[in-house]
């Protein structure tokens, strides 16, 4: 299979991966082409290298989150923008249930919102229900790591929460 065919299959097949880790670090359209157009071409570039002793979906997350982290904090520096999640990612079926998520969906874009970019994107990532030994591979730092600094951001925010 040539490394075109490879590369179309692996975004055709994972593409959801790399739209959450978009939407979670852009707010503005143009802004969101452009990390695409950055996740892929590194996708691109890695792939020769592509290690398959690990998980393809723990190596997209990592190249994702890399250069998204790298592109909110040039996006960030440059226009000072708030990054969010796009609030019309969920879809509810009454007005009390929409009403109800919808706030818990604000409180968690605003818990979000206040962590750094490296924390944001361990959370996510935590929330996305990945286990911490694969969340640890992703952001290269070790499984203890993840489990303290999750336990931490979880208690600053129960907290803040309660406050």
């Amino acid at each position: 299979m040539s490394k075109q065919t490879t590369f179309i299959n692996i975004i055709q097949k994972y593409k959801g991966i790399l739209y959450k880790v978009i939407t979670m670090y852009c707010k503005d359209e143009d802004d969101k082409k452009d990390l695409e157009q950055e996740i892929l071409i590194q996708i691109w570039k890695s792939l020769d290298t592509y290690d398959d002793t690990y998980a393809m979906t723990t190596w997209l997350y990592r190249i994702s989150m890399n250069v998204a982290i790298s592109h909110y904090r040039k996006t960030f520096k440059h226009k000072g923008k708030l990054v969010s999640l796009d609030a019309g990612l969920l879809d509810y079926t009454t007005a009390s249930e929409a009403s109800e998520r919808s706030y818990e969906q604000d409180v968690l874009q605003k818990l979000l919102n206040e962590l750094n970019e490296f924390d944001r994107a361990l959370m996510f990532l935590y929330l996305e229900d990945k286990d911490y030994e694969v969340i640890a591979q992703i952001l290269g730092i070790t499984k203890t790591n993840v489990s303290t600094k999750i336990s931490r951001i979880k208690q600053k925010w129960k907290q803040e929460l309660n406050t």
